[in-house]
């Protein structure tokens, strides 16, 4: 047994040996490519909602998986049919990243793939998001004071890339300065939706899908559903401030959480953004506002 398993030891460094002396320049050229191509797609795939389309295509292919496994004949041909058209269907589900993947190919330049982060990087990136969230917050409090109608969305895990593409690019720095001249009446950008991504403001004049629920209040406008029915499709947390009565709102997994003063959305966002491994566990509109402030639908 002993020398069984060194003649198989022997015969693997052996051969990876002989790999090592035919590895090729252009082996190594190719090896990079692959990589470039993944990370890419990675990348790509970071910046939508086609996370959350790989999820379902993997439970999809695991119940299929099971299927094959218990004999259960009957689902396992409805998988076949599903499956025979394999690629149609990625065409079909992945088109919007496909296009982008084309434009980003044909715009892009060597210097937008950064594989390694500069030193202090992250610590950076979590002093502009605290920086961001409390000019924001003090931004959406003076609209309160004036009544100016103001929806801001924050960007968590799921990427919103196809949500920022039907507005107007930006890439600033988030003020209250800039904040409130993107909701003033007479801006050109004041009746869409503001976009904050990792403490920077990435558009405004965007779009976003209205709910369907048909238990909010009557009496809420589209902005107070357009927050609501973007946070059902995403993790964000999206501030609504009402042109009625100045009331500042908060959406976050379906629910509104109304009349909420400025500071309380910012200790609120805080703990989500600055505190990503506990805050978002913890977060809960009631513990958070100590009982306060309720959602009025949940």
């Amino acid at each position: 047994m002993g020398e069984s398993s060194q003649q198989q030891f022997s015969l693997f460094f052996s051969r990876l040996w002989a790999m090592i002396l035919s590895f090729r320049l252009t082996d190594l050229l190719d090896v990079l490519l692959v990589a470039l191509i993944i990370y890419g797609l990675i990348r790509l795939m970071r910046q939508t909602r086609s996370v959350q389309l790989l999820k379902g295509l993997f439970w999809l292919l695991l119940a299929y998986a099971a299927t094959t496994v218990l004999n259960l004949n009957a689902t396992r041909v409805l998988f076949d049919q599903l499956f025979n058209s394999f690629v149609l269907l990625m065409l079909v589900l992945f088109q919007p990243e496909i296009r982008s993947l084309f434009e980003n190919v044909g715009r892009s330049n060597v210097s937008n793939f950064r594989f390694f982060s500069a030193k202090g990087q992250a610590a950076l990136e979590q002093e502009e998001v605290a920086g961001a969230i409390h000019h924001s917050c003090e931004a959406l409090g003076d609209f309160s004071e004036t009544k100016t109608g103001a929806l801001l969305v924050f960007e968590r895990q799921t990427m919103l890339g196809e949500i920022v593409k039907t507005g107007t690019d930006l890439d600033a720095k988030v003020s209250r300065q800039l904040v409130g001249n993107l909701f003033f009446p007479k801006s050109p950008l004041h009746d869409g939706a503001a976009v904050v991504r990792k403490g920077r403001l990435v558009a405004a004049g965007c779009f976003l899908p209205l709910t369907h629920n048909q238990d909010l209040d009557p009496l809420l406008g589209t902005r107070h559903r357009a927050a609501v029915g973007m946070s059902e499709q995403s993790d964000a947390l999206i501030a609504v401030v009402s042109e009625e009565t100045g009331q500042i709102s908060c959406a976050y997994k379906g629910k509104l959480t109304r009349d909420l003063a400025w500071e309380e959305l910012e200790d609120m966002l805080r703990q989500v953004f600055l505190d990503p491994e506990d805050g978002v566990r913890r977060f809960n509109p009631r513990r958070i506002f100590g009982g306060k402030r309720r959602d009025p639908h949940a």
